[in-house]
């Protein structure tokens, strides 16, 4: 551990907490970042890995107990995430795997949870194609090897090192809420660069899914490839995918729909994202 920083205001409110995605200890290791926030009982780590692709993965920590939510799928990040977890002490009970099967090699002796469909999804379908385009990519670096599935969720809930997760099935996978912290999980949100939106439907079913987000008036919003957001940047982001439909409406082609959507959003990271996106709303 290189340094620790704490940034924390977070109050009580009607017995339970009001928190901020600002009010974690900020724990610097050798390549990734921990954000460690405290509910009470409840320890919530998010870990940055700092990798070439964004990646984080989430722990839960109670009774000196870990559930640990993805993997990390480079070589030193698993390492180093092995290490941080041993030197805490605690006892991880699972790890749940929902939008991330690669990097197998992590925490080989612990139970690897993941519904039917995430497992398919993983091991057979669009993850493990994206696990083998990184692995061409990262060569020797990236752990390429798919988590073996253990435990297959049979239900809408999950308790797991004492922590009940809720499990939300999506068209790939599944989000996780976190009923007893007021947080929510799912894969990408990201207020300030684009994501991949498949056409009008889709954006509409974004945008649906996010106003939901909102009227559950969710704490934190944790994702697997951004630090953690709030119901602020989920409005953002409503904003910006309204504003892509109608920006599409206006585009006679995917170049031109590019060229206007990099105009409004000079600073957005993510333009192969943006490049799906126009091939989804302008396909050839």
């Amino acid at each position: 551990i290189i340094n620790v920083t704490t940034n924390s205001t977070h109050k009580y409110f009607y017995g339970g907490f009001i928190m901020k995605k600002t009010d974690y200890k900020e724990i610097k290791l050798e390549k990734g970042t921990i954000f460690e926030y405290s509910f009470g009982e409840v320890k919530l780590l998010v870990y940055r890995t700092n990798d070439f692709i964004d990646d984080e993965a989430i722990m839960l920590v109670k009774n000196n107990k870990t559930v640990v939510i993805e993997s990390p799928c480079f070589n030193d990040n698993i390492a180093e995430l092995e290490q941080f977890i041993k030197d805490t002490g605690t006892q991880v009970e699972g790890v749940v795997l929902a939008y991330h099967m690669g990097g197998g090699t992590f925490l080989p002796n612990v139970k690897k949870y993941a519904t039917k469909k995430a497992n398919t999804y993983g091991t057979v379908g669009g993850g493990k194609a994206l696990v083998e385009n990184f692995t061409k990519a990262f060569g020797n670096i990236f752990d390429s090897s798919i988590h073996s599935v253990t435990n297959i969720i049979p239900g809408e809930t999950l308790k797991i090192a004492d922590t009940e997760l809720s499990i939300v099935e999506t068209a790939d996978a599944f989000d996780i809420v976190f009923p007893e912290i007021n947080v929510i999980y799912t894969h990408m949100l990201g207020h300030d660069c684009h994501s991949i939106i498949g056409g009008a439907a889709h954006a509409d079913a974004m945008i649906a899914e996010l106003e939901g987000y909102i009227n559950k008036n969710y704490d934190l919003i944790l994702t697997s490839h951004y630090d953690p957001e709030d119901t602020n940047d989920v409005k953002t982001k409503i904003d910006y995918v309204k504003n892509i439909k109608s920006i599409a409406n206006k585009s006679a082609n995917a170049e031109e729909f590019k060229e206007k959507v990099k105009s409004e959003y000079p600073n957005y990271s993510g333009l192969n994202y943006l490049d799906i996106t126009a091939g989804a709303f302008f396909p050839v």
